[in-house]
C-alpha cells in the first residue's frame, strides 16, 4: 500500500486533478517550469492549502488526523523559510520536535549530523549564509522524522558540493522506509537521483514515470519551452537546454 496517495487534487486556479502515488522507500522528483504547481502541491499535501480531492496515508483520509498527528507523519521544507528570532542552530534544529513536544536529543543529532551543520552548530541563524540556512531549515524537518517529507528546491542556494551532499541526504532517508517528495529545478539532478519524476505544467500532471519516461525531448520542450539535450546513459545524466 502506498505511504501517500493522492486522488484529484485540486486546488483552486493553481492545481488542477492531480493523482499520483508516494511509496515507502522512493524519491519522488516534481519537476515544471517556475508557476506550474510544485510548490502548491507539496502544500497541499501537508494540508497548508485549502483543496478538494483525496489525499490518503496507507489507505487512511488524511483530513481526519489531528493536526499534530498529521505533522508528526508528513513534514515540509518550503522554500522560503525565515526566523524571526537570532537562534541558534541547534535551537532551531530542535524546534523540529514541536509535534512530538518532546526534545529527543537522539533525533536532533541525527539531523544534524545528516546535514553536515555540526560544525556551526552553536552559531546564530543570522550569522549563517543562505546556502548553511537552506542546510540548517532541511535538519530541523529531519528532527522530526517524518515518514513522508515534503522539500521545496532545497538545493536552489547551495553551490555544487553541497547540492550533491542534500540530494544524497534526501536519497538515503527515502530509502529508510521512508517517502520523500522533493521540487527541483535542476533535471540532471533529478534524473541523477529520483525514482520517478512527476512533470507538472500550469497545474496539470502531464507525464509520471520514471526519469526516461519522463525526461523526453517532446514533453520538456512541451513544458519549458525550449529545446534540450538529454544524454541519460550518461554517468551521471545530463538534461540541458539546447
Amino acid at each position: 500500500m502506498a505511504l501517500i496517495s493522492i486522488d484529484n487534487l485540486t486546488v483552486e486556479q493553481r492545481l488542477k486533478g492531480v493523482s499520483l502515488e508516494l511509496q515507502r522507500g522512493e524519491l519522488l522528483g516534481l519537476i515544471g517550469a517556475n508557476g506550474a504547481g510544485k510548490s502548491t502541491l507539496l502544500h497541499a499535501i501537508a494540508g497548508l492549502h485549502k483543496s478538494m480531492g483525496s489525499i490518503k496515508i496507507e489507505g487512511d483520509p488524511i483530513n481526519f488526523l489531528p493536526s499534530h498527528e498529521r505533522a508528526r507523519i508528513v513534514g515540509i521544507q518550503p522554500q522560503a523559510v525565515s526566523s524571526a528570532w537570532s537562534l541558534t542552530v541547534a535551537d532551531i534544529v530542535a524546534l523540529g520536535r514541536m509535534p512530538w513536544g518532546d526534545e529527543d536529543e537522539g533525533a536532533i543529532e541525527r539531523a544534524i549530523e545528516r546535514t553536515g551543520v555540526s560544525k556551526f552548530r552553536d552559531r546564530n541563524i543570522d550569522h549563517l549564509s543562505g546556502g548553511e540556512r537552506a542546510r540548517v531549515w532541511l535538519a530541523r524537518v529531519l528532527a522530526g522524522e517524518p515518514q513522508a517529507l515534503l522539500v521545496d528546491e532545497p538545493i536552489a542556494s547551495l553551490d555544487i558540493h553541497y547540492q550533491l551532499a542534500v540530494m544524497e541526504v534526501l536519497k538515503d532517508y527515502s530509502r529508510e522506509d521512508n517517502g520523500v517528495i522533493v521540487a527541483i529545478h535542476d533535471l540532471s539532478l533529478a534524473a541523477r537521483f529520483c525514482d520517478r519524476l512527476c512533470l507538472l505544467d500550469n497545474g496539470k500532471m502531464i507525464a509520471l514515470g520514471t526519469p526516461k519516461e519522463v525526461l523526453t525531448e517532446e514533453l520538456l520542450c512541451h513544458a519549458y519551452g525550449v529545446p534540450v539535450d538529454i544524454e541519460l546513459e550518461r554517468d551521471p545524466p545530463v538534461v540541458l537546454p539546447r
